[in-house]
């Protein structure tokens, strides 16, 4: 917004600047008396309009420009930010899940969301908990896929 009203006032600046150019000129033209003095002052007049005008399509176009950089730089970093967001929901549901399932008590499961994608990594009790733990990532919302690095927990015999 700062930069489309930074635009605006440099656009509205240059009009009036354009316009007391053209008065001053047209005030200067009208108090010459001879003829030819007159058609010069008038012939400075058109140059003078033609030149504010060219510079008023070109303050317009640039301006236009910038505006539709402005845009697209906010457009993309909302969609950046989105993604962001939304990975980090992603990563708090699979948690959430993960410490509500009986089966998976005693876990030590790290979960990292990147685009949709899930990774989880640590350690399960037991084999199945693996699978169990896959599971339970894509089901929920907006997971993409699951990476599985889960380590199944070695526990020494017992003697």
């Amino acid at each position: 917004m700062k930069t489309i009203n930074l635009c605006r006032k440099k656009e509205l600046a240059r009009n009036f600047l354009a316009i007391a150019c053209l008065s001053a000129v047209a005030g200067l033209a009208g108090c010459e008396q001879q003829k030819d003095t007159t058609d010069r002052a008038e012939e400075k007049v058109d140059r003078a309009a033609e030149t504010a005008e060219q510079k008023i399509d070109q303050a317009k176009d640039q301006a236009e420009k910038e505006i539709d950089a402005a845009k697209e730089s906010a457009t993309d970093t909302g969609r950046m930010a989105g993604v962001a967001v939304d990975d980090s929901a992603i990563t708090a549901r699979v948690n959430s899940a993960i410490l509500a399932d009986p089966l998976l008590k005693g876990s030590h499961i790290q979960v990292n969301t990147v685009n949709g994608v899930v990774t989880l990594s640590g350690t399960v009790n037991e084999e199945p908990d693996v699978a169990r733990a896959v599971e339970v990532a894509n089901t929920q919302k907006d997971v993409k896929s699951v990476q599985n690095s889960l380590v199944v927990k070695v526990v020494p015999d017992k003697m």
